[in-house]
């Protein structure tokens, strides 16, 4: 395929040439008119081409994980559209697909509609997801061992199909389909008392989702009915490769290694999930609003577990070494869960807006398990555990908020309100330390909500959010506890042809509490500006720059000692993005373009980083309905403290976009 580069280059130079004079054509008779021009029946535009790319410098795995785009044939893009002329089959038929050829990601959709008869959609979705950073959780790094322990490679695809019948009519039923599947390899730790030790991993998993109803479209009242039932399946392999396996910790214990010879873990999870939902909205005056949603879902879930390993290991409660062990796990859990929304919109006065909203979401767990544990010396038993128990896991989250939203002159709109949380879990003896028992935790949280929005006249425009609490109770270390959270926009049409804007974001977080000592910030500020000068027919650019602080300060306590330590992470970096757009001399429908610019990224603090993603794109119309262009990009990272981390790569890619 790269020979053909060189043609395709030069094919557009060769469509230049003047093409034959027409024959003047012929008079027709003075009675004929000429014939109307039919409707096309086919519209839309196809965007294809070939990709090249070059040998990656540095770091392979961090460029999969990080750009992945592969060399080869490309359908960059299709969007067409269709109609049958005797309207028999369908009124119009829409096919969309993106980033076909071998890309990470790539998307398909069709949708089919008659009026009133029918409304039909299919949606696919294919992720490639790989993540293998040799940095990322590699205790081994100082030993020279560039391993992520927690690395994946991934595929998952998703089907959604939904027919909807007599559309447009008052009552509409619908049915649909869902099945999201995954399977891949990747690499995890098998655990064990004292020692970790990296090895292959192999999963898959598959959910089948279906579901049916009916809408009622009245002129004040819209509700909707369904049912569904979800299944799905999980499937987990542990295996250890050829050879003997040290793990991470080297250091003898009492006088002895421990190491892995063999190993095998096996997860098989099945479950069923039956749900029904309804949903209403309705306006029974024409001062307020009222919706509501209504979930009930009672997931079931079977799963079984296997480990066989053998090697050198310590049991920390016997105090002596064993050879070999055999453990196998069974339990069945349900989960009944309930959840409930409704809001409300008054309009009392012409400049006042009332709105209100409330949600609860309700779920306990209930499950039971039996674990068979044997530890043997020398094929002969050493111990054997057997472990019944019963769980349970109460959650409950509500939250009401009320606000207004006031319009004092027409220029300005004044928002404010206040949003209640209150909740209350607990968890059962497993999941804690086991010499704290049965752990309950109260979620208690008032925040205090305001708003501004200016617009002076057609040029100047300004958006203020903000929101506080002076914090109470909170379920995990890191939630929003006590904090403010704002963010700014403004935008100003300095010129027909010049608009600029700027954002600014703002968190600030923490939790005073003694062990926990939380201080968290996050601060963001983007400026950006679009220049048109006429109609952006010979030069255009688009520029934006942001400024952004990340701060973390969090106490923990060391699994091994119990000690107390401080984490702590900072970062400052700058990203910008520019495009400028240049027209270049042409003739008729052939207006040449050519457009340059790129991305780039920069941090300073805990973990440095460059990221920088130059780029150039020639485009050459070759009539009304088609364009050949030309595009070559840079991907380049790099990291101070990880050298090892870093690539760089260049990309070309030719292609042709057509209009249907």
């Amino acid at each position: 395929m790269r020979r053909l580069l060189p043609l395709l280059f030069l094919w557009p130079l060769a469509a230049q040439q003047p093409a034959p004079v027409p024959k003047p054509a012929e008079a027709k008779p003075a009675q004929e008119s000429p014939a109307p021009a039919a409707e096309r029946w086919l519209t839309g535009n196809v965007d294809f081409g070939y990709r090249v790319v070059g040998a990656v410098g540095g770091d392979f795995n961090t460029y999969r994980s990080v750009v992945n785009l592969g060399e080869g044939p490309k359908l960059f893009g299709l969007d067409a559209s269709m109609q049958d002329p005797s309207r028999r089959l369908f009124d119009r038929l829409d096919i969309r697909a993106n980033s076909w050829g071998g890309d990470p990601y790539n998307t398909a959709r069709l949708d089919v509609r008659r009026e009133r008869a029918y409304d039909f959609s299919f949606d696919y979705r294919n992720i490639a997801h790989f993540d293998f950073l040799p940095s990322f959780a590699d205790p081994t790094l100082q030993r020279g061992v560039f391993l992520n322990q927690r690395s994946i490679d991934t595929n998952r695809r998703s089907s959604d199909l939904e027919l909807n019948l007599l559309p447009g009519r008052r009552i509409v039923p619908f049915v649909a389909f869902s099945r999201n599947a995954g399977r891949g390899r990747g690499v995890t730790v098998f655990g064990l008392e004292g020692n970790e030790y990296p090895v292959p991993n192999l999963f898959r998993d598959h959910s089948d989702d279906i579901r049916g109803g009916v809408r009622l479209d009245f002129n004040r009242f819209h509700f909707t009915l369904e049912q569904g039932r979800v299944s799905y399946h999980i499937d987990q392999q542990v295996y250890t490769g050829p050879g003997r396996n040290p793990g991470n910790v080297l250091t003898p214990v009492f006088g002895r290694n421990l190491y892995l010879d063999q190993g095998n873990q096996s997860l098989d999870v099945r479950g069923d999930v039956r749900f029904t939902r309804a949903v209403f909205a309705a306006a029974p005056f024409r001062w307020v609003d009222v919706a509501g949603q209504f979930l009930f879902s009672q997931p079931e879930a079977d799963s079984k577990f296997s480990q066989n390993n053998t090697g050198n290991f310590f049991d920390f409660a016997s105090r002596q070494f064993y050879s070999s062990q055999l453990a196998a796990l069974t339990s069945q859990a349900s989960q009944p869960h309930t959840s409930a929304s409704f809001s409300a919109e008054l309009r009392p006065v012409r400049r006042l807006r009332i709105l209100e909203s409330w949600m609860t979401d309700r779920l306990h767990n209930a499950g039971s398990a039996f674990l068979t544990d044997r530890l043997l010396v020398s094929g002969s038993p050493l111990d054997t555990r057997t472990l019944a128990s019963v769980d349970r896991l109460v959650l409950n989250y509500n939250q009401q908020e009320l606000a207004g939203l006031f319009d004092i002159n027409g220029k300005a709109t004044l928002r404010f309100g206040h949003r209640y949380v209150w909740g209350n879990a607990s968890v059962p003896a497993a999941f804690v330390i086991e010499r704290l028992g049965k752990e309950s935790a109260e979620l208690r949280r008032h925040v205090v909500l305001a708003g501004l929005s200016l617009r002076l006249g057609q040029r100047v425009s300004v958006n203020w959010d903000h929101e506080a609490s002076p914090g109470d109770h909170s379920y995990f270390r890191t939630s929003l506890h006590k904090y403010q959270r704002a963010k700014i926009r403004a935008r100003y049409q300095v010129h027909p042809s010049l608009a600029v804007a700027a954002n600014f974001s703002l968190l600030d977080n923490e939790n005073p509490s003694p062990g926990i000592n939380y201080d968290f910030l996050s601060r963001q500020n983007t400026l950006s500006a679009n220049w048109t000068p006429g109609g952006g027919k010979w030069f255009s650019i688009l520029g934006e720059y942001t400024r952004f602080t990340l701060r973390s300060e969090l106490t923990y306590l060391v699994p091994n000692t119990l000690d107390r330590e401080l984490s702590f992470y900072r970062e400052d970096g700058h990203s910008g993005t520019a495009l400028v757009d240049v027209g270049l001399p042409g003739k008729g429908a052939v207006q040449p373009k050519l457009s340059f610019g790129g991305s780039l990224f920069a941090s300073v603090g805990s973990r440095p980083a460059r990221y920088y993603q130059p780029q150039a794109r020639f485009s050459l119309p070759l009539s009304g309905r088609a364009q050949w262009y030309g595009e070559w990009r840079w991907y380049a990272l790099s990291q101070p403290f990880y050298l090892f981390e870093g690539f760089r790569n260049h990309q070309f890619v030719i292609g042709f976009r057509l209009a249907l």
